[in-house]
């Protein structure tokens, strides 16, 4: 998630406007948050939601192949992960806190995506495989589908046109996996599509590079996600909802 002194020669075709890019994600990833938390009658917070995830790792990809010390970056978001278990909790379930405390915070499916890339990376397949294997078996969000995207981004790094085209079919059996019967579902013409499928229109920011200029103190990121949770936490807490 933050690249270091990106080279003259792009190691990623990509977009490499990973401030920008992280912006756009943790906008979504409140959005979702306030939605689902406090306004859960209104679908179209989830909705935007869905583009955080995907950016997220794309992000974690380009970590990958910048970053100086993959290991000190794995160990970063790992506490940072550990850290903000507490407020993920007191966000989603404030007055149950044992209910949910498995119910881990997508920054651990990240942390298990961005080990089995450099498992993948490194050619240690027994760390690639065992990583699969738990983002599969463990109630992880998104289960391996942050491997499986980080495949598509690091595979693809120097083909952005294929890159896209393979990101766009992962999202396509979401127009026939949708049910009437949940309140999220796009319904169109009395056909559900899974609302997942927002999750397709991170193709434009991670695809086609941009030049904004957005420099964020890394930190602030880092920091945003249990503070937000905690906000959210508290106004649930007194507005009883």
């Amino acid at each position: 998630m933050e690249p270091q002194q990106l080279p003259a020669q792009p190691k990623l075709k990509t977009n490499l406007d990973t401030d920008f890019l992280k912006l756009i994600a943790i906008i979504s990833m409140l959005i979702d948050h306030v939605g689902g938390n406090l306004f859960p009658q209104s679908p179209a917070f989830r909705w935007i939601g869905r583009l955080a995830f995907p950016i997220f790792a794309y992000c974690l990809t380009v970590g990958l192949l910048y970053t100086r010390d993959i290991k000190k970056y794995i160990l970063r978001l790992s506490v940072f992960a550990l850290i903000s278990q507490p407020f993920y909790i007191f966000a989603t379930h404030p007055w149950d806190w044992q209910a949910e405390w498995m119910n881990l915070n997508i920054f651990f499916t990240l942390v298990v995506s961005l080990v089995a890339m450099w498992g993948l990376h490194t050619q240690k397949w027994w760390l690639f495989v065992a990583m699969f294997l738990l983002a599969s078996l463990v109630n992880f969000d998104y289960s391996s589908q942050g491997i499986i995207l980080m495949l598509i981004f690091y595979f693809c790094r120097n083909k952005p046109a294929m890159g896209a085209g393979l990101y766009v079919l992962t999202w396509l059996p979401a127009l026939w996996s949708g049910y009437l019967e949940d309140p999220l579902s796009v319904v169109i013409g009395g056909h559900a599509i899974n609302w997942t499928v927002f999750g397709l229109l991170s193709v434009f920011p991670i695809f086609i590079p941009t030049h904004t200029g957005v420099k964020i103190p890394k930190w602030f990121f880092y920091g945003f996600y249990p503070a937000h949770l905690a906000v959210i936490g508290v106004i649930r807490v007194i507005w009883k909802v």
